[in-house]
C-alpha cells in the first residue's frame, strides 16, 4: 500500500474568478476577464463567460459541505482582489470581507484548513488600464491589498500564496497574445516579470512586517525540461528552457535572485528593465517559507533546427525548439503529455537545489472533454481520473520516501469550473456540475478521493 503522513494535506484547489460567478454584485469591480468578455465574448467557448461560473459565491455552504464529502481536509481558494478593491485600491469592499469571512468560517467548521492566493490571472480592469503589471504604481497596490488580507483574515488562515503560476499571465498576455492584454511585446513581458516577482516579495514582506505567524509562498507551474537526447546542443536547449519556464520565478522566490545566466540572455536582447536596487534587495530579504507546485506535463525540447527570424519578436523559443518525444502517452482533449515520473523528478530537484524546502502539490488533474458519457445511474464513471491520480502519487511517493519534504497534494479541481477560454470544454472536478441546474454530483473519484483521504493512501 501507498501510504502518506497522518498530517498529508488532501484537498483541491479552485480560483475565485474561475469558480464565484456574481461578477457584478455586491460592490464588486470588473477584473480583466469580466471586461474581456463583455467586449469580445466570441473568444469564450460556446460564448460562456464568468458572470455565472459555479456559483461558488450564492453556494458556499453546500459547496463547503461537499468538500467533507470528499474528504477534504484543506482546500485553496483565491481572494478576487476586484472584489475586495473595486478599482483595486481605496476602500475596502465590506460585503466582500463579510463574505471571504463567511466561507473561511465555514470551511474551518467543517475541518477543511483554509489555503488561500491572492492573485490567480484576475487584475482588476481599472488598474489594467493604467498598464497593470507594466505600471510599478500597481506593485504598490498589490502590497496593500495584501497588506488587507493578512490583516483580515490571516488570524484564521495560517497557509497563503502571493501568486498562481504568474509565468501564465506574462507568457500569455505578453509574449503570445493568448490572454488579456493579448500583447506580443517581449520587453513588456520581461517588465511584466520583474514586477511580478517584486510584487511577490512585497507581499512576503508585508506578511513578515506583520508578525504573521503561517506560511507563506508563491505557486510556480513547474515542467521538468527534457532534452531530446545527451547531444551537447540538446543539453543546452534544455537548460535554457528550464531557465524561462521554471528558475525565473523558483529562483527569486526561493533563492532571492534571479539566475545569472537568465539575466545575459536577457540583456543581450536587450529587454532589461529599470531596476531599482531596493527592489533587488526586497527580493532578497523577503524570500517565501513554503512553495506551491502545480504539475500537468513535462516539457521536452531540442535543438533549433532552423536560424531565428531576425525581423520576429524575441521569445524564449529563440534557443530551442519543442520536441515530440515519439509514442509518449497523451491527454487527447488537451493536447498535454501525461508523463507521471515528472513530479518525481520535480520533487528531488526541490530536494537537492532549493533547500529542500517544505512544500506541496497544488495542481494535479486531469481534463477530459464530453464526460457526460462516461454516466452511469447518474455518477460519471470517471475510472481514467482515479488512475491518473494514482500514477502520480506513486511517484509523490517515492520521492518523499527519498527525503523530498513535500506535504500534501492538491487536484485540480473540486466541483467542474469555468476554465479561461476554454469555459467548461474541458471537465477536471471530482464533483460534476449540471450548467442548467447548477445541481452537484460527486463523481467515481470523489468519492476514491474521500477513501484516499480516509486512509492516507491506496
Amino acid at each position: 500500500m501507498i501510504k502518506f503522513p497522518e498530517n498529508f494535506y488532501f484537498g483541491s484547489a479552485a480560483s475565485a474568478t474561475q469558480t464565484e460567478g456574481a461578477s457584478n454584485v455586491d460592490g464588486k469591480g470588473k477584473n480583466i476577464w469580466d471586461y474581456w468578455y463583455e467586449t469580445e465574448s466570441f473568444r469564450f467557448h460556446n460564448n460562456i463567460g464568468p458572470d455565472v461560473a459555479s456559483t461558488f459565491y450564492k453556494n458556499y455552504v453546500n459547496d463547503v459541505k461537499l468538500l467533507k464529502e470528499t474528504g477534504h481536509n484543506s482546500f485553496r481558494l483565491s481572494i478576487s482582489w476586484s472584489r475586495m478593491f473595486k478599482n483595486g485600491f481605496g476602500d475596502v469592499n465590506e460585503k466582500a470581507v463579510e463574505f471571504y469571512n463567511n466561507v473561511i468560517d465555514e470551511m474551518i467548521k467543517n475541518g477543511v484548513e483554509p489555503f488561500v492566493n491572492l492573485f490567480h490571472f484576475d487584475m482588476p480592469y481599472e488598474l489594467q488600464k493604467i498598464g497593470g503589471w507594466e505600471n510599478r504604481l500597481v506593485v504598490e497596490y498589490y502590497a496593500k491589498y495584501a497588506k488587507t488580507c493578512f490583516e483580515l483574515f490571516g488570524d484564521r488562515v495560517k497557509h497563503w500564496f502571493t501568486f498562481n503560476e504568474p509565468m501564465v499571465h506574462v507568457e500569455c498576455g505578453y509574449y503570445l497574445g493568448y490572454q488579456y492584454p493579448y500583447k506580443v511585446d517581449p520587453k513588456a513581458a520581461v517588465l511584466v516579470a520583474y514586477h511580478t516577482a517584486l510584487a511577490s516579495a512585497l507581499a512576503v514582506k508585508e506578511y513578515k512586517n506583520l508578525n504573521g505567524d503561517g506560511k507563506i509562498g508563491i505557486i510556480i507551474n513547474l515542467s521538468p525540461c527534457y532534452p531530446r537526447s545527451e547531444y551537447k546542443s540538446d543539453l543546452k536547449a534544455a537548460y535554457i528552457a528550464d531557465l524561462f519556464c521554471n528558475k525565473s520565478f523558483l529562483d527569486p522566490a526561493v533563492k532571492g535572485e534571479f539566475t545569472k545566466d537568465l539575466v545575459d540572455i536577457i540583456k543581450k536582447h536587450n529587454l532589461m528593465p529599470e531596476i531599482d536596487l531596493e527592489d533587488l534587495k526586497d527580493i532578497k530579504e523577503n524570500t517565501i517559507n513554503f512553495l506551491g507546485v502545480n504539475y500537468y506535463q513535462p516539457r521536452r525540447v531540442c535543438a533549433k533546427a532552423n536560424l531565428p527570424n531576425p525581423e520576429a519578436p524575441f521569445m524564449p523559443e529563440y534557443y530551442y525548439d519543442n520536441y515530440e518525444m515519439p509514442g509518449k502517452k497523451m491527454n487527447p482533449y488537451r493536447g498535454w503529455e501525461i508523463y507521471e515520473k515528472g513530479i518525481y523528478d520535480i520533487a528531488i530537484n526541490i530536494r537537492d537545489n532549493y533547500g529542500n524546502i517544505e512544500w506541496m502539490i497544488t495542481e494535479n488533474g486531469m481534463g477530459v472533454e464530453g464526460e457526460e458519457r462516461f454516466k452511469v445511474d447518474g455518477e460519471i464513471q470517471d475510472d481514467y481520473r482515479i488512475e491518473f491520480y494514482k500514477d502520480h502519487l506513486t511517484w509523490l511517493h517515492k520521492a518523499i520516501s527519498e527525503g523530498a519534504n513535500c506535504v500534501g497534494y492538491h487536484v485540480w479541481t473540486f466541483i467542474d469550473n469555468w476554465s479561461w477560454l476554454n469555459a467548461y470544454k474541458n471537465r477536471y472536478g471530482l464533483v460534476s456540475l449540471d450548467l442548467d441546474t447548477q445541481k452537484r454530483t460527486i463523481k467515481k473519484s470523489g468519492k476514491w478521493f474521500k477513501q484516499l483521504s480516509e486512509n492516507k493512501g491506496f
